[in-house]
């Protein structure tokens, strides 16, 4: 019993010392000293390096390599066309950009956006323009409904699409559309 647990050993230990190349075997990019190493050798060592790793979980991939969720279809309410975009969104980043009432000062202005941004847990980036990051698109609709809602919201865009404040006067929004 004693010779086979030895016998066992060796060969656990030999499999663990073991190098995976003898040094005549080793491919020609791996004899290069280090320094003349190129883009492709890197790539390769990346591969050596990685090999055997247990793949990341779903929520630790960057945004483009994760899973797509499915859409369920059937359940899907094709006459209202947000649902339909709201649910395409579903954990991916979006950007809202909200525009607040020329009436405001820079000061207000900043200050309203900030209060948003508590509001929603966002940054804002310009002076009469915020813009709201979302890390699951879908949320997006359910903020924009907050934001119309405020005194001080013109109106807010998401993929391209206007959503005009419910403060403000139906005057400055046809003045707008003549303007373009």
């Amino acid at each position: 019993m004693k010779i086979l647990c030895q016998c066992i050993l060796i060969l656990f230990l030999h499999n663990v010392t073991g190098k995976k190349f003898k040094e005549d075997e080793k491919p020609k990019w791996a004899k290069k000293d280090i320094r003349d190493y190129n883009d492709a050798d890197l790539e390769r060592l990346l591969d050596q390096w990685e090999e055997g790793e247990e793949p990341l979980e779903p929520d630790e991939l960057p945004e483009h390599l994760r899973p797509q969720p499915s859409i369920d279809f059937s359940k899907l309410d094709t006459s209202n066309p947000e649902n339909l975009l709201k649910l395409t969104k579903k954990g991916k980043t979006l950007m809202m950009f909200v525009s607040t009432t020329e009436d405001l000062s820079k000061d207000e202005s900043e200050k309203v956006t900030k209060l948003w941004q508590t509001s929603l847990w966002n940054n804002h980036i310009q002076v009469e323009r915020a813009i709201f990051m979302f890390k699951d698109g879908s949320l997006a609709w359910e903020a924009k409904n907050f934001l119309i809602e405020q005194e001080s919201c013109k109106e807010v865009t998401i993929e391209n699409k206007s959503y005009p404040g419910k403060h403000i006067k139906k005057e400055s929004q046809k003045l707008e559309k003549e303007e373009l």
